[in-house]
């Protein structure tokens, strides 16, 4: 009965607020086809192929003696933590759906993997938070690593959940990875893999768009949603709570209502926050906060991904509170470190690895991005119409 009303009230609200709600709905729609889908699609197809081909149980076998150990997952989750982290959310969680549905994790190994494999692609943190939103591209480094070591540390952390399955396959532990053993996995996979590599190219597109349209079409939605909850004060009205628990912490209380607004979607979440008032410091601290977090919009994505399996939701989101309380303050501890000291050097002192080509290099990755994504974002799915009435149009009538 809840959710009824309150999806009908939505509905309402739209009806009543058409062009507002028209004008989130093209901001969703080109965050989507301007950055989320250029950038996601060649790391889920490469994924897919990496799968069919057994080069992931040859680095599982490589990474077990880390993997299991440190966070009591296979060593298939080494492969999933760092394609999660190059390409950012959901990778992580549609990576570890597949490697469930293979049989390669157990489901409470799933839930442990998925809990820490969950960040913001590093183009997001240092191009468009860092560079776009704060005009500070120093503040790209503190950001992302208090982000990932607050993935770091939430893996740490859910290592301890769930029942003690700590042996290793066959029940031998190996102290060191052996190479043969890896070989022998990507060669079994390889032959066990009866798609030719034309079937298995175009699986990987087909599937890597649909998951991708799906997370369009959420992007939208909670555009939307957070619009309406802007107009109808509700934002204000949690801000206002919100508000005293910060003031707690003494941080002020200009921060309520962008944080409410990151929890539902982090991208303008992090835009609000970078505009506020708020001292620095205050500023990262939330901002890390919402990209851990992550936005209830990509918490939906994962749903409905891991809805395939039978991995809970659950763990994931508390892993999600979790980093983001890591990350607030693993970027209140190195704020003097990291960000202060690099601030302190003059562009041509600093380390060359980070600051190569001065403060535009990020910028300049992230415009190219922007620039380009809605040429590769059409010409992807007109791809896939062809692929798709090939399969299921054309096979049927002949």
């Amino acid at each position: 009965m809840f959710i009824a009303i309150f999806i009908s009230g939505l509905t309402i609200a739209i009806i009543l607020n058409p062009k507002e709600s028209l004008d989130a709905s093209l901001r969703g729609l080109t965050i989507w086809w301007e950055v989320v889908f250029p950038s996601l699609l060649p790391f889920f197809i490469v994924s897919e192929l990496l799968i069919g081909f057994g080069v992931v149980r040859f680095i599982g076998v490589l990474l077990e003696p880390l993997m299991r150990p440190v966070f009591r997952v296979p060593g298939v989750g080494g492969f999933v933590w760092a394609m999660g982290m190059a390409s950012g959310n959901p990778a992580g969680a549609k990576l570890t759906a597949r490697m469930r549905q293979e049989k390669q994790l157990t489901k409470i190994q799933a839930e442990r993997l998925v809990s820490f494999t969950s960040s913001s692609n590093p183009l997001f943190i240092f191009g468009a938070v860092a560079v776009g939103f704060f005009d500070k591209p120093s503040l790209g480094i503190l950001l992302a690593a208090a982000h990932y070591l607050g993935n770091l540390c939430v893996g740490l952390t859910m290592r301890f959940y769930g029942k003690s399955d700590d042996t290793f396959k066959n029940g031998k532990k190996r102290l060191f990875p052996s190479p043969s053993q890896a070989f022998k996995e990507l060669h079994s996979t390889r032959v066990n893999e009866t798609r030719p590599l034309g079937k298995m190219l175009g699986d990987a597109v087909i599937s890597s768009i649909q998951t991708l349209l799906m997370i369009g079409g959420f992007i939208i939605l909670f555009s939307v949603f957070n619009k309406i909850l802007a107009i109808i004060h509700v934002t204000q009205l949690i801000g206002v709570v919100f508000s005293g628990a910060l003031s707690l912490f003494h941080i002020a209380s200009d921060l309520s209502v962008p944080l409410i607004t990151g929890i539902f979607e982090i991208t303008l979440g992090n835009q609000l926050v970078s505009e506020t008032n708020a001292s620095l410091l205050e500023k990262v601290m939330i901002a890390s906060f919402i990209l851990a977090f992550g936005g209830l919009s990509i918490q939906a994505q994962v749903a409905s991904i891991l809805a395939d399996t039978d991995i809970r939701f659950k763990p994931f989101f508390i892993a999600r509170i979790l980093q983001g309380i890591y990350s607030s303050i693993i970027a209140f501890l190195l704020f003097k470190p990291i960000y202060l000291n690099l601030e302190s050097f003059n562009t041509s002192e600093l380390p060359v690895m980070l600051m190569k080509h001065g403060p535009g290099l990020a910028k300049v990755y992230w415009e190219m991005i922007v620039q380009s994504g809605p040429l590769i974002t059409i010409i992807s799915l007109l791809f896939y119409i062809f692929l798709y009435s090939k399969r299921n149009v054309f096979t049927k009538t002949s």
